[in-house]
């Protein structure tokens, strides 16, 4: 399926993403891969019989994500983000997803995972990833965006802890490297209460960035779905797993099969949404986006530029050189919104990699 064609399917009235992320791991014990394998086609099964359009998870390569800094999430106490990304990053090897996009290709279901990196997005472009989803997290990773964007593929971009500033400024990045770019509006909190969405900034996000826009949902039930649909959403994401009370950090936040295929059914028996009656109302939207609950994630999931590989004084630097590692917090550098202000410089100084990338060590 060409990129053309792909990019049609997202633009239907509605399309479908069932969020299984990481749901495949359901149990704080470590159990064998092929039981982690057979967890996911499970959850596809059901995501297919449900009326998922498509099915999404998440990728991770811990050398050029996350520096061995310990830090833990508000919305997964008590494991440390390192330490559970590399737990992910060695269940799931290139050979899992592989299997895993066959099983999609066998049931007549689009297979995609968010890539956490540039790394991890080889790994899913070489086993043939038809799109891209890029998380809140990673709005500003420059580095993964500029990747992205040369393969032609289509991108759907959450705006969930970011400020309207940091929307402009990676929707104007991408924007000068494709033209195919989905932007979900999303709010960071697990879970979110459907009180605490905006949801004219659906209308809001159209008008100002001339893009497809959708939702991505983190609050329990389908409320919020619906009237995000009523708002003119073409793309819907919601977390996806078997039972809220399994063990990890998305589960809590996810429907049941049976609620994502009501979901589904009551929204597609809707049928055409013109939301042009609600465009008036847009002028309450754009403020606040970042709320105080989405606050706290932005120092752990933020990310700086470090040095990729060795690098001797005196180099200029070139995109491979370069990584984009969480978590701000703590280690400092220049944020990975610099990006294209490092590539082309000089170095002035030998680094070691992961040595930061500051002002002082460009020429």
């Amino acid at each position: 399926m060409n990129n053309k064609i792909i990019w049609e399917k997202l633009n239907t009235p509605v399309f479908f993403i069932a969020e299984i992320g990481k749901n495949f791991i359901q149990t704080k014990e470590e159990r064998p891969v092929e039981e982690y394998l057979d967890n996911a086609k499970a959850l596809i099964r059901f995501a297919k019989a449900a009326g998922a359009d498509a099915v999404k998870f998440q990728t991770h390569n811990v050398e050029d994500e996350h520096l061995k800094a310990r830090v833990t999430s508000p919305h997964f106490p008590g494991n440390e983000r390192y330490d559970w990304i590399k737990r992910n990053a060695e269940i799931t090897d290139p050979e899992f997803w592989r299997k895993l996009k066959e099983y999609c290709d066998g049931l007549g279901i689009m297979f995609f995972s968010t890539p956490m990196s540039r790394g991890a997005a080889k790994i899913l472009k070489n086993i043939g990833t038809p799109i891209w989803k890029v998380g809140s997290g990673d709005i500003l990773d420059f580095v993964m965006l500029d990747y992205l964007a040369e393969t032609g593929k289509p991108i759907i971009i959450s705006s969930g802890m970011s400020t309207l500033e940091e929307i402009d400024k990676s929707i104007s990045f991408l924007k000068k490297r494709t033209e195919r770019i989905i932007l979900l509006y999303c709010v960071s909190k697990y879970p979110c209460s459907p009180k605490e969405f905006n949801l004219k900034n659906i209308v809001f996000f159209k008008n100002r960035y001339g893009l497809p826009v959708g939702f991505s949902d983190h609050s329990v039930g389908c409320v919020a779905v619906k009237n995000a649909v009523e708002m003119g959403a073409c793309v819907i994401e919601k977390h996806f797993s078997l039972s809220r009370n399994l063990w990890g950090p998305d589960h809590k936040v996810s429907v049941a099969p049976e609620e994502f295929k009501d979901m589904v059914d009551d929204i597609r028996k809707l049928g055409k949404i013109n939301p042009s009656s609600h465009i008036k109302d847009s002028k309450e939207a754009g403020i606040g986006l970042l709320s105080d609950g989405e606050a706290v994630f932005r120092p752990i999931f933020r990310k700086s530029l470090v040095a990729g590989q060795k690098i001797k004084a005196g180099a200029i630097l070139k995109k491979e050189m370069v990584y984009a590692m969480r978590p701000q917090i703590g280690v400092g550098g220049l944020p990975s919104e610099e990006y294209e202000n490092v590539i082309g410089k000089r170095i002035s100084k030998d680094l070691n990699k992961y040595d930061l990338i500051t002002k002082s060590v460009l020429s």
